[in-house]
């Protein structure tokens, strides 16, 4: 799967959840940038395994702290 589609499609998906309306770039992080909790961060992995028919093991979300690095695992994930 194209990685700028897989970026475009998952883009599409963060909206509800970025209240703040924060400009995403490759290094913007969940945590720190979005201001992301657990609870949110569940809420928008489940939208992403529902969109790509993925599942994100929990070691994969504890190593994913940017926008770039959710775009490269969902990318390897949905091409598996």
């Amino acid at each position: 799967m194209e990685r700028a589609e897989v970026d475009q499609r998952i883009r599409a998906l963060i909206e509800p959840f970025n209240k703040k309306g924060v400009e995403i770039f490759e290094a913007t992080t969940f945590a720190g940038d979005l201001e992301f909790d657990s609870l949110t961060v569940m809420d928008f992995v489940a939208a992403i395994e529902d969109e790509f028919d993925i599942i994100i093991s929990m070691n994969q979300q504890a190593e994913i702290e940017t926008w770039g690095q959710l775009i490269d695992a969902v990318c390897k994930l949905a091409d598996d």
